[in-house]
């Protein structure tokens, strides 16, 4: 586990996204000297990371925002990370980055840390196509972002990605390797449901949504046994169920609370 500091430069030879041409001065396609417009207020999601000629595909959760006011936040892959970015010109600089200290299991810990060496080995030109961010190093690594929308909580596919007890001790944990990307949960608003997979059964419960909570239903699993460390993670998520959770949705993040604390983090699936 680690914290890290650095900075970052991104040279930016950006084209204009299709809608600025509604602004009436510069016309799609052509470039702009201020990095500003094209690449804040988009939540880029990260799709790959390709260095040395290797290219290493994006755990879901990857991605990248900068807001209007300079804050520059998102997920190496593993960590939360967040810097202070300012421009100049065609020029985009993140000073003192931070990132979280979770450890997760092996493949993405390695996309991490190709990601988070990518960006710090600036400067990087910065290329903007359509719904398309690409950035580039002179050494020629690479690092390619797709604009995504937000997800609606119903209809999506909901990937658990962590686990956090209640209480003052109660930091949100990976779940542990052999369990990634396994469970998931599905709300259905016409059926008034929840259905899925928990990190060995399938299970499927009522759903009641209202007021920024949810009430669950006992929940119908199937029967299998799988390893210890599989049927420990279900077991914490069952505890969700037969009562009544908060629920924040940020973006492509759903995080559930349950009545004694507990939580339950989830991204929306690719």
């Amino acid at each position: 586990m680690y914290r890290k500091k650095q900075s970052i430069t991104l040279t930016a030879a950006l084209a204009l996204l299709p809608f600025a041409v509604a602004c009436g001065s510069e016309q799609a396609g052509s470039t702009t000297a201020d990095a500003r417009e094209p690449v804040t207020g988009v939540h880029w999601s990260v799709d790959s990371v390709t260095v040395d000629g290797t290219q290493h595909d994006a755990p879901a959760d990857a991605h990248v925002t900068i807001d209007d006011s300079g804050k520059a936040e998102g997920n190496y892959g593993c960590n939360h990370f967040s810097a202070q970015a300012s421009f100049d010109g065609d020029r985009l600089r993140l000073g003192d980055a931070t990132a979280t200290e979770m450890a997760c299991g092996e493949k993405p810990m390695t996309f991490e840390k190709n990601l988070a060496r990518t960006l710090a080995d600036g400067p990087l030109k910065t290329e903007v196509t359509g719904e398309r961010l690409t950035l580039t190093t002179d050494a020629g690594d690479t690092v390619r972002l797709t604009q995504e929308e937000p997800a609606p909580l119903y209809g999506t596919k909901w990937t658990v990605t962590s686990l956090g007890k209640g209480g003052p001790d109660g930091a949100a944990e990976p779940l542990p390797q052999g369990a990634e990307g396994k469970a998931h949960l599905t709300f259905d608003k016409d059926a008034g449901t929840v259905s899925g997979r928990l990190t060995c059964n399938k299970v499927t419960a009522e759903a009641t949504v209202r007021d920024g909570r949810i009430t669950l239903g006992p929940a119908s699993t199937t029967r299998m046994m799988c390893e210890a460390s599989l049927m420990a993670e279900e077991k914490r998520l069952l505890r969700l169920f037969d009562g009544t959770v908060s629920f924040r949705l940020d973006h492509r993040s759903l995080t559930l609370t349950s009545e004694n604390g507990e939580t339950v983090t989830a991204i929306a699936a690719k």
